[in-house]
């Protein structure tokens, strides 16, 4: 079985930057002593006293007189960005304080997941029901200010503390998002937040559809709960999409859920503690007979799917108990071990990889500021049952399928609203929101967006002065399907707002659409051709796509 963990939830508050879900090994710390060689053979005493000799000369004699406090702070930041660990981190604290908060799902914020991307600080998960989602904030906007303070040279943590504060308290966010010249201005009010992991929903009369947004304490079982509800439904959909990642023994429990006794789960190959060149390797195993037998299953990932979710992902399809749809996944494959510092710091290390039943390693290797490495090739595995599936770090799905995006003229309506100084996200929310009120004091359900509600929000629009030449069909309906995606969600009616959204959703439209058609797992698997070979992207960190997950304001 897998080594014991320090369960480590990814989504963080504050100002810790922290990696897609880590699983944390527990290991034996020895503080080291100056003057002794140490195990690895290495003669520590001279570079010692050179390093201390260093930093009083800094403080005696640097111009910038920084205090010795202020020295050994820098210098520890500098010896982990030396490591070329995206991952590594010494916590404060604070920040370990806000690390255990955490695992309760109940913090002080607005609602959000941001991680460093592109050298920007970007939005990876917007959580339900909470502040920042009422306010339109997206997966991907980058936020560019906090209160009139210029954010684009910020790092994760100075966002997620100047995001983050008193609840009651508001602050104003502006988020420059794909496809719009300028930046978008949201004024959200903070508030106490609670993040649930699992939310279900049975779509198109007859098809299972689970969202899991973390994999947090006690997911498995909610999952479980969830499966037994769904138990009539024709397939499952397992929609892991934007999912950053959690308790490493919470994604084995899942995985568990799917698969038979004995079963492999995951594999870790990681260093033994102290011992320079010696790796280990240890699986882990399913416990207990699948809860389901047979039924179709589909797992959704995307590139924001990471660490936890990738186990899962990563063992239902090595098993060839589920089929992947949508995009290839973060890859974030690697170990951390955290280990107790004095003074109540922690530091977090990178010492090992995680890889699927079959072989294939879940790490997509990065640069020291987490710019992915791309290898020369991309290796071949084959599942269980001899279909193909590649390697190379994350997941790859046996169907890919990329999100939808904006048209040109779809674009331009949002341009057009910036220009114009209208919240466009925000004005979405409050005409759905008031016609639900009315619904919901009526008592009524409607159809769709009632048309007149539509032609008024329009006018309104155009009252604010929204330039009326991006105002056409297409925009129209646009702006109806939002409105009425959000009017369902507003009134609770999660499967008929989900029942819209597939409109412009082709990964969960294609899942729905195989469900229908396939009454067992073997014809499930049957209607998905043979992937052909991913193309290989640029080398040494030009791809600039994927980064380190972040804090939660």
């Amino acid at each position: 079985m897998i080594a014991r963990f320090v369960p480590a939830l990814l989504a963080v508050l504050l100002a810790v930057s922290f990696s897609p879900a880590t699983a944390q090994q527990e290991p034996t710390f020895t503080p080291f002593t100056f003057g002794e060689r140490d195990r690895a053979g290495g003669n520590s005493s001279i570079e010692a006293e050179v390093f201390l000799g260093a930093l009083q000369a800094i403080r005696d004699f640097g111009l910038s007189g920084e205090d010795t406090a202020e020295l050994w702070e820098k210098a520890i930041r500098g010896l982990i960005r030396e490591l070329d660990d995206p991952y590594a981190d010494v916590l404060t604290p604070d920040q370990v304080r806000a690390f255990e908060e955490e695992s309760t799902g109940n913090y002080a914020g607005i609602g959000v997941q941001i991680t460093e991307l592109n050298e920007r600080v970007t939005i990876t998960a917007v959580f339900r029901n909470t502040p920042a989602d009422q306010e339109g904030l997206l997966v991907g906007d980058w936020i560019v200010e906090v209160d009139g303070q210029d954010a684009t040279e910020w790092t994760v943590g100075e966002a997620s503390n100047n995001i983050r504060g008193e609840i009651g308290t508001t602050v104003e966010v502006k988020v420059q998002r794909d496809g719009i010249a300028q930046p978008i201005p949201v004024r959200i009010r903070r508030q106490q937040v609670h993040i649930p992991a699992v939310t279900s929903e049975r779509i198109f009369g007859d098809v299972g559809y689970i969202l899991l947004d973390r994999v947090a304490r006690n997911s498995a079982a909610e999952v479980d709960s969830v499966l037994a509800e769904l138990d009539d439904t024709r397939g499952i959909i397992l929609d892991l999409r934007r999912n950053p990642g959690g308790y490493l023994d919470e994604s084995l429990n899942l995985a568990d859920l799917f698969l038979d006794r004995g079963a492999t789960l995951v594999t870790t190959r990681s260093r033994t503690p102290g011992r320079a060149g010696d790796v280990r390797e240890e699986s882990a195993f399913a416990r207990r007979p699948a809860r389901v037998h047979g039924k179709p299953i589909i797992v959704l990932v995307d590139r924001f799917s990471a660490s936890a979710s990738e186990i899962v992902a990563g063992a239902l399809q090595d098993h060839d108990r589920a089929i992947v749809l949508g995009e290839r996944t973060f890859g974030k494959g690697s170990v951390q071990s955290v280990i107790p510092l004095p003074g109540d710091h922690m530091i977090r290390l990178t010492s090992g990889e995680w890889f699927t039943p079959r072989g294939r390693s879940l790490n997509r290797p990065r640069d020291r500021d987490g710019r992915v490495i791309e290898p020369d090739s991309i290796p071949r595995f084959t599942s269980e049952g001899g279909r193909t599936i590649w390697g190379g770090g994350g997941v790859y799905p046996d169907l890919e399928i990329r999100p939808d995006t904006l048209t040109s003229r779809e674009q331009d309506l949002f341009n057009a609203a910036i220009s114009a100084e209208i919240p466009l996200q925000q004005r979405l929310q409050e005409s759905a929101f008031q016609v639900a009120q009315r619904y919901r004091e009526s008592g009524g359900t409607p159809q769709g967006f009632p048309a007149a509600e539509l032609d008024a929000f329009v006018e309104r629009l155009m009252g604010d002065g929204l330039d009326g030449d991006v105002v056409n069909a297409e925009t129209r309906a646009y702006l109806e399907w939002q409105l009425e995606r959000i009017l369902f969600e507003r009134l609770e009616l999660m499967s008929r707002s989900l029942e819209v959204l597939i409109r412009r959703d082709a990964a969960l439209a294609k899942a729905v659409e195989l469900l229908q058609q396939a009454s067992t797992l073997d014809e499930l698997l049957a209607m998905v051709p043979e992937p052909e070979r991913p193309t290989v992207q640029a080398r040494a960190g030009s791809n600039r796509e994927d980064g380190t997950e972040g804090g939660s304001p």
